[in-house]
């Protein structure tokens, strides 16, 4: 692991123990911040898994992005929801706590997706 190093933001620019500097950081999305790689990680794992279809072949890992209705989406997130719903009270689900939350996630990511490929050149 790596020491942190200490640093500096004036706003105007970033300046760091070592001497570097940088542009501010200010008004700078924070990915690294706003993500979990934990999450991140079980995400794919959930991701990776559904891959696999019901004739062994495996699918490419952005063939959701080919598009599926957002109907499908709200079906299927509504169903990963009462899951999640379910184990938040104490009760087993279908597939359980993690499984529910990735599917919860899938089903949302591809019905923002949708949205915004539908919405993209209407916002400036």
């Amino acid at each position: 692991m790596s020491k942190p190093t200490k640093t500096v933001d004036t706003g105007v620019i970033r300046k760091f123990s070592t001497g570097a500097t940088r542009d501010t950081s200010t008004n700078k999305y924070d990915y690294e911040g706003f993500l979990s790689p934990i999450v991140l990680k079980r995400f794919c794992e959930y991701m990776h898994k559904h891959r696999k279809q019901s004739d062994g072949s495996l699918r490419d890992s952005d063939n959701w992005q080919k598009g599926i209705p957002q109907d499908a989406y709200m079906k299927s997130g509504y169903r990963h929801f009462m899951d999640w719903w379910f184990e938040h009270r104490g009760y087993k689900s279908q597939d359980g706590l993690e499984e529910a939350l990735c599917a919860l996630l899938f089903n949302i990511q591809g019905y923002l997706y949708e949205h915004l490929k539908k919405n993209e050149g209407k916002k400036k």
